[in-house]
């Protein structure tokens, strides 16, 4: 029970990441430059956040006329209800306002909005922004913050990473416009994936391989899938890696063609040592597909099933591939060739390791390599479009 207790603390002080401004405006900037009139006369809600030190809600506060909204909610969730109890001062905007309460600053969430320019400047900004405490916690389950969701155009946020799955159900269910971060292991989600496949859902324009630093807080815990640095702009920060925007806005990164190579001159020129001066690609043992490790080593004339890693996804294009499937345990898409037996998946870890275990050959895709079977990390199964029958 204790390290139970100490895990969930752990993980509820690791959720508390602060998206940086200017990784909002890189992000915000690509959907512009595809649709300049992408938030115009649109409702945005930006939940799961802090509207007195979000990030997200000064950006979209300070570019409310250029962007042409029609109405900017903020809320946040309420310090007394958070698993994560970190030191919590309300700022002086909040106290010096006649309807402080210092009893609901802790226990209600709060709600900011904006819409029209209430200071009188002729401008509608960050200085118009309105507030008072909501009658919950703020939860985004809550009733109250539903209503919200319903009101909204489009929802943009980073939600905890302990609730993502559950945060991006929420949005789905409401059929709404978003933009969120999350990790992209997220895509191999059985709630997620079946959406992108779809191409109800992708990945944003930025690219995730260079990783995201959010603030953090002082207590952070550092982890080890974390690359820690210890300030940057004079703020404690943390660089999380595989961290990406997901989104159904449009942007014109993803439909940039992938540039490719034929089979033949990859298995010449490719600058990957699993490919070049090999006879042919490998074939999976329990998929009628050939592996493909690498997303730049597609080969551009190959007219079956391939198998690549889900960071292609980063590089999809959905006018140039059509998704297939996924390699996974359950099979759901009904493209598997073979399944292992118990007796099978034993004698291949006995095989690969020299002592008894089992080696799960059925959740992912089998090459032979030297004569043993060996399972490759989660794959996306695709075709070229154009070829695809």
């Amino acid at each position: 029970m204790a390290n139970s207790n100490l895990s969930n603390a752990k993980n509820a002080k690791n959720d508390e990441f602060y998206t940086q401004y200017h990784d909002i405006e890189k992000e915000v900037a690509a959907y512009l430059e595809y649709n300049p009139d992408v938030f115009r006369d649109k409702t945005v809600l930006l939940p799961c956040d802090d509207p007195e030190w979000s990030n997200f809600t000064k950006f979209f506060a300070q570019n409310f006329d250029r962007f042409g909204l029609k109405k900017l909610i903020s809320t946040s969730y309420a310090p007394d209800s958070k698993t994560y109890k970190g030191y919590y001062e309300p700022t002086l905007f909040e106290q010096n306002d006649p309807q402080y309460d210092k009893e609901k600053t802790t226990k209600n969430g709060k709600i900011f909005t904006l819409s029209h320019d209430k200071s009188g400047d002729g401008k509608i900004d960050v200085n118009d922004l309105e507030w008072e405490y909501l009658t919950s916690s703020g939860d985004f389950k809550s009733h109250e913050i539903m209503k919200l969701r319903d009101e909204a155009d489009i929802i943009i946020t980073n939600p905890p990473f302990s609730l993502f799955r559950e945060f991006l159900a929420w949005i789905v269910q409401a059929e709404k416009q978003f933009l969120v971060i999350g990790n992209i292991n997220a895509i191999t989600y059985k709630e997620l994936f079946p959406l992108i496949q779809k191409d109800k859902i992708w990945l944003g324009a930025t690219n995730f391989n260079t990783g995201m630093y959010f603030k953090v807080p002082d207590d952070f815990v550092y982890a080890d899938s974390y690359k820690f640095e210890r300030e940057q702009n004079g703020e404690k920060v943390n660089r999380v890696p595989g961290v990406c925007w997901f989104t159904n806005l449009d942007h014109g990164r993803r439909h940039r063609p992938l540039p490719l190579m034929s089979v033949a001159d990859n298995l010449k020129f490719s600058s990957h040592k699993e490919i070049k001066g090999k006879i042919a690609y490998a074939h999976y043992d329990n998929y009628n597909a050939i592996e493909v490790p690498y997303t730049d080593a597609i080969p551009s004339d190959y007219t079956g099933t391939m198998g690549v890693p889900i960071t292609f996804l980063d590089k999809y294009n959905p006018e140039q591939f059509e998704i297939c499937g996924m390699c996974e345990n359950e099979n759901l898409y009904g493209l598997k060739t073979k399944i292992y037996t118990t007796a099978e998946c034993k004698q291949a870890y006995f095989a690969k390791f020299g002592k008894p275990g089992t080696y799960d050959l059925n959740a992912s895709g089998v090459v032979i390599r030297d004569g043993l079977q060996e399972k490759v990390y989660q794959r996306i199964l695709i075709k070229h479009k154009n070829t695809a029958e």
